[in-house]
């Protein structure tokens, strides 16, 4: 989902793409050939496929013919990104590749569902005073963390050392008063070293602290428990749940309740992860300039490594610190949104629904063979009765699929469909921009970004809501949405009302 700001900077110069054009294969369906390898699969209606960009298609053609990948996906939310686009799924069996991982690692989203029926937030003035008590705990913003917020939990050294290796460890959780039954609501709770230990991971963690580029490691540690900038968001909901019986029978097991509140988070690994991916991509490029290796497509943000090098076990050790932090950091701000709720409107109670990445790399099965899944703003979806979610709460419906869509339009929690097979088990990671940040600065109204949520009654903490986030900079959600249901990936559980937003009004960090 994050892109760099020096990617952001090159897609002002259009790329202008001249490889064959998509080919339709159904409604929401296409092919988009190369000319050395089997074609990228294309999910998404026409009018979605038309949303994507020169440089996105080519973005996703360079990635397709990279080294080592055997699979390329473009989701429906797609556009350009840091080497791949944003909305991709990349595989390969024998190659990891930082760029479709990014510089915010595992950014996530995770859902808190209340006990309290809507009616319980309806008065305007109670809201405001829910948005206090969890900006009081939960930092926003680039830079933020717990000294900007005087009811947040306070991490030291030796706590963040811990958790970046251990994850959402039990001891962890109990050591910062996360529920530790809610690491069982994770996609991953944990992510062990490249060779499936923890070991790996604390020394790792030692050379990294050596370095001058770490010596900020303590500062990072105080942003557990809040928001970056950008597109991350805390969002009060209200949960409406399909009327169909399937819709009504998963919503059950996913714990959500029709009509009440819930709160969706969207964040990663903040500053930490953006050290651990921004040292790893100067490294990489060194060592390709050392080595005279060419770049795919000659784009400095394609490097990668050959799995089992030094470089790619070193990548896979940072991503998973990163990744644990992240895990930490989206439990974390749920305890913390939960105590706020408790201080305004006590004896409520909540429980975490899920907590899933869309910024990641999972080794899978892919074909029958083990392979690495590049996700960069794709959500994993796997359906019900698959082997992978043995022993999960899961196992029978699938996982919950969360995505967020705007506070205008709301978001959605969806589960996975068999066809999902076709997408590599993967589905975008909410609607997409459809413009970029300078441009939707220069062409969207504020006085009517702003009325839209008066008009909707939907409260903020800005004073005014950041306008490069306008719902109107995002592609239709609706018609994302269909593009998945029409493809048989997944299908529509619950719709999910904004009722206030917790977001950055400072300049966009992603």
């Amino acid at each position: 989902m994050n892109t760099s700001t020096a990617n952001r900077q090159r897609s002002n110069d259009r790329t202008t793409y001249t490889g064959p054009g998509m080919i339709a294969t159904g409604e929401a369906t296409a092919l988009l050939p190369t000319e050395t390898t089997p074609p990228i699969k294309v999910f998404g209606t026409q009018a979605i496929r038309e949303t994507f960009d020169d440089l996105c298609l080519q973005q996703a053609v360079n990635s397709r013919l990279a080294p080592g990948v055997t699979d390329l996906v473009l989701n429906p939310d797609a556009h350009c990104g840091y080497g791949a686009p944003v909305g991709c799924v990349m595989v390969s069996p024998t190659h990891i590749y930082p760029g479709p991982v990014g510089v915010d690692i595992k950014c996530s989203m995770s859902l808190l569902q209340l006990d309290l029926p809507a009616e319980a937030i309806e008065d305007r003035k109670v809201r405001r005073q829910l948005i206090s008590a969890i900006c009081q705990r939960t930092p926003t913003g680039a830079g933020k963390g717990q000294r900007n917020a005087e009811k947040s939990r306070h991490v030291n050294r030796s706590l963040g050392r811990q958790l970046v290796v251990e994850g959402a460890s039990e001891d962890v959780c109990e050591s910062l008063g996360i529920p530790t039954s809610w690491a069982f609501r994770c996609e991953d709770s944990f992510h062990l070293g490249h060779d499936d230990t923890t070991d790996a991971l604390g020394t790792r963690l030692e050379k990294l602290l050596e370095r001058r580029d770490m010596s900020n490691f303590s500062d990072k540690m105080k942003q557990l428990g809040s928001y970056g900038g950008g597109n991350h968001f805390g969002e009060c909901e209200v949960v409406e749940v399909g009327q169909s019986d399937r819709a009504r029978e998963v919503a059950h097991a996913f714990g959500l309740t029709d009509g009440n509140v819930a709160f969706l988070s969207h964040c990663g690994s903040r500053g930490f992860g953006h050290n651990l991916a921004s040292g790893q991509f100067r490294h990489l490029q060194n060592k390709f300039d050392q080595w005279g290796i060419p770049l795919p497509a000659g784009d400095r943000q394609l490097v990668y490594a050959p799995l089992g090098s030094n470089e790619a076990n070193d990548y896979l050790d940072d991503m998973a610190l990163g990744a644990n932090f992240a895990t930490v950091n989206h439990l974390l701000i749920n305890a913390l949104v939960l105590e706020a709720f408790q201080e305004v409107i006590p004896g409520t109670k909540g429980h975490l629904v899920y907590f899933i990445s869309h910024n990641i790399a999972r080794k899978e099965s892919v074909n029958n063979r083990p392979a690495w899944v590049h996700r960069k703003g794709a959500t994993r979806a796997i359906p019900g009765g698959h082997h992978s979610l043995v022993g999960t709460p899961f196992a029978k419906t699938g996982h919950p699929i969360l995505l967020p869509g705007n506070p205008r339009d709301g978001s959605a929690v969806m589960v996975a469909d068999e066809g999902a097979e076709a997408s590599c088990y993967s589905v975008n990671h909410g609607a997409g921009r459809v413009l970029g940040r300078r441009h939707a600065k220069r062409v969207l109204d504020q006085t009517t970004v702003d009325s839209e949520f008066e008009c909707g009654d939907i409260l903020s903490n800005c004073r005014q809501y950041p306008i490069d986030e306008a719902p109107a900079a995002y592609k239709d959600f609706d018609e994302v949405l269909r593009s998945v249901k029409s493809a048989g990936l997944a299908s529509e559980v619950a719709r999910l009302k904004a009722r206030f937003v917790i977001k950055d009004a400072s300049k966009a960090d992603d």
